[in-house]
């Protein structure tokens, strides 16, 4: 497996590349789930994203995603709150490495969840701090698809609708984003994709409805800049119903 660094890149590998990550990359390599880091995309608060050229478990596409959490420098307490109001995660120890593990974990399984609900990136492997999953774009050239606060849709009303539609059906599967906005869906040719499940929660956590209501609040914002008036009150009732 190799990895490019550019200088403009070193900076980013710096933050991400500590001997355990190295080690958690070398192995899904191995495995076959990608074979080399291509490019940075993203540098989150939580973990760096790359595109890297897909190994031989791949079916077709040429180009994956490689989603890397970092262990140091995430913002723990947050992450850990979210932890212990998932049924499923009640459990996970305080520790940095405990919480990261789960979190990434929790990323993988929520996106299984939600692949069977609505268009998500399909998760193909995980391992401690890292997530393997499909390409939202070109997997061929590498081009990801826009996020929807670079990318305006064409019609504006028509994506909103469908947006709403898919975050009743993913309640619906028993899944609430908790983290969305005009960052974390993309903009797939007019056709909304959410991204970044790792906030999400089963629709039976006891915060659940409170996910659901600050999701709705945040795209009633971006939408309402667009023309488009959401009525988050109406919503929580067509979609918890």
């Amino acid at each position: 497996m190799g990895v490019r660094k550019s200088r403009e890149e070193w900076k980013i590998y710096g933050n991400v590349f500590d001997e355990f990550t190295r080690e958690v990359i070398f192995r899904l390599a191995s495995q076959g789930f990608f074979d080399e880091l291509k490019s940075a995309i993203a540098l989150g608060k939580e973990a760096n994203i790359f595109t890297a050229t897909a190994g031989r478990q791949a079916e077709s596409a040429e180009q994956v995603i490689v989603k890397i959490y970092r262990l140091e420098n995430c913002n723990f307490k947050k992450m850990y709150d979210y932890l212990r109001h998932d049924p499923r995660y009640m459990s996970t120890k305080p520790s940095k490495r405990a919480i990261v593990f789960a979190w990434c974990q929790r990323e993988y399984r929520n996106l299984l969840l939600a692949r069977e609900a609505v268009r998500v990136p399909t998760p193909l492997a995980f391992k401690s701090n890292v997530i393997v999953m499909s390409l939202v774009g070109d997997p061929l050239t590498g081009e990801t698809a826009p996020m929807l606060k670079d990318q305006t849709p064409e019609n504006p009303a028509v994506f909103c609708q469908l947006l709403l539609d898919d975050i009743r059906s993913l309640w619906k599967a028993g899944l609430v984003h908790g983290d969305l906005s005009a960052f974390n869906v993309l903009n797939d040719d007019g056709k909304p994709v959410m991204i970044d499940f790792s906030q999400s929660s089963p629709t039976a956590a006891p915060n659940a409805r409170a996910l659901l209501q600050r999701d709705l609040e945040n795209l009633a914002a971006h939408f309402k800049k667009l023309g488009i008036i959401i009525d988050v009150e109406k919503e929580m009732k067509r979609i918890v119903k």
